[in-house]
């Protein structure tokens, strides 16, 4: 599809001269000659570059220049002048325009800067599409107030270049906080490069990491980048760094402090500029007393510290995780419907201790979304050692183990509540309204029911 170009010019035969040239190269143009004019014709959203002079009655161009950029500063705006001077070029670029041509116009310059233009504009869109699709598929899952705490501090350290340093049990999600850090930081548009530490054998983490010259050891025909080097200008991620040698400890310490290395088997240094953020499962200041762990290199990398709670203590969040997953993995199987939990499986899952955190739910939801053919996941649907975790001699007991179908309902409608409370992080009106009950008439209910925050 053509692109739309306005011009913007006092001159009429530089309108007709600009639009003849334009339109013979595929555009479609629109010409006015004055400010107000602009203004008026920028602001139905069809223009995606503008050209615009200077020199105009009334309001000038830097004026127009500065209401365009206020209106849609994506578009670019090639600035144009017969009486250009380096002062107003400066003032016309630091207001946003593209570029500056001074009359009399290359006909081929003006192409030409029309099209980088209008690629630009193409890169940077595609750029933040990706950043918007990145972080849909990177989003923070929980209303638990851990959790929203956890998304705020997130948001407030991306915009440093701080290193980090994530702990958390296996499967909390610490490489999600990290791929959040770099996707709300400005190097959001370099590389995000993850290293899992404990998966590549000691004897070729070095290599990994910092890369070799060809004939640095058998088998290297040939020089290969490392994981440095491919993160430059962007993130890297040293996931379950506790797992690594005394002797790679050292050498990363050197490019923390350096940022700097030489590639094996290589003498040339090569600087980088990236942003480290480390994680692990391990209780580092004990690995440093068992003098398994730098203490130099911890106190480096540990510049701002984040920690990932289990899912046994957000468990307020289970609901939403369910829904999320069971949506994902429906649209995966290309299944017709969307299955749903009964308030009894519900149960069983918000009773469960979750050793595998968040990883074990979502393969656990994976499995029920493929094998469960029914569009209802019942208690008897979810593996034994699941079921197994439901209280039995309280009133959170197996609904099915009720004498009367009274006791059922009792049970059925405070655990609805209790995870509806939940779900709205236990705020009375929201809760009410969601379940569609008087607020007061919710109140009872939570006193009749001894229903307490957890």
């Amino acid at each position: 599809m053509s692109k739309t170009i306005l011009i913007v010019d006092d001159e009429k035969h530089i309108r007709d001269t600009l639009g003849g040239v334009l339109s013979d190269e595929g555009y479609r143009v629109m010409t006015v000659k004055d400010g107000e004019e602009a203004i008026e014709q920028f602001s139905d959203g069809r223009a995606e570059l503008v050209l615009l002079d200077i020199w105009l009655p009334g309001m000038d161009g830097i004026e127009v220049l500065k209401e365009l950029k206020r209106r849609q500063p994506a578009v670019p705006v090639i600035m144009i002048s017969g009486h250009g001077n380096v002062e107003t070029a400066v003032k016309a670029t630091k207001l946003g325009a593209y570029d500056f041509l001074e009359k009399p116009l290359s006909l081929e310059k003006v192409l030409l800067t029309v099209e980088h233009a209008l690629e630009q504009k193409r890169l940077v869109e595609e750029n933040r599409e990706f950043l918007e699709r990145a972080r849909r598929e990177y989003a923070i899952i929980g209303n638990s107030r851990v959790m929203k705490q956890l998304e705020e501090d997130i948001k407030r350290v991306a915009t440093t270049n701080s290193w980090v340093l994530i702990t958390g049990e296996n499967g909390t999600g610490k490489e999600l906080v990290a791929r959040n850090i770099h996707l709300y930081s400005r190097r959001s548009g370099k590389p995000f490069v993850a290293v899992n530490c404990a998966a590549i054998p000691d004897e070729l983490i070095e290599s990994e990491l910092f890369g070799y010259e060809k004939g640095a050891f058998t088998g290297a025909s040939g020089s290969k980048k490392g994981k440095f080097d491919m993160a430059e200008g962007g993130t890297i991620f040293l996931d379950e760094i506790g797992d690594m040698s005394l002797k790679t400890q050292a050498k990363i310490l050197r490019i923390l402090q350096e940022r700097s290395f030489e590639r094996v088997g290589g003498t040339r240094t090569i600087t980088v500029d990236v942003r480290v953020i480390a994680a692990t499962n391990k209780d580092l200041e004990e690995e440093i007393r068992r003098g398994n762990f730098r203490e130099d290199l911890y106190y480096r990398l540990n510049v701002i510290p984040f920690h990932v709670p289990p899912l046994r203590e957000r468990r307020e969040d289970i609901p939403l995780f369910v829904e999320h997953y069971i949506k994902e993995f429906s649209l995966a199987t290309a299944r017709e419907d969307i299955p749903h939990l009964t308030d009894a499986a519900m149960s069983a899952l918000l009773h469960y201790h979750w050793p595998g955190n968040v990883r074990e739910l979502k393969n656990l939801m994976e499995r029920l979304v493929i094998m469960v053919r029914s569009n209802t996941i019942t208690i008897d649907d979810l593996p034994q050692y699941i079921r197994e975790h439901l209280p039995e001699n309280t009133e959170d007991s197996n609904p099915f183990k009720s004498e009367t179908l009274r006791e059922a309902r009792k049970y059925f409608e405070k655990e609805f509540i209790k995870r509806k409370l939940r779900e709205y992080n236990w705020n009375i009106s929201r809760t009410a309204d969601a379940i569609g009950i008087e607020r007061s008439h919710l109140y009872r209910k939570i006193k009749s029911y001894d229903i307490e925050q957890d």
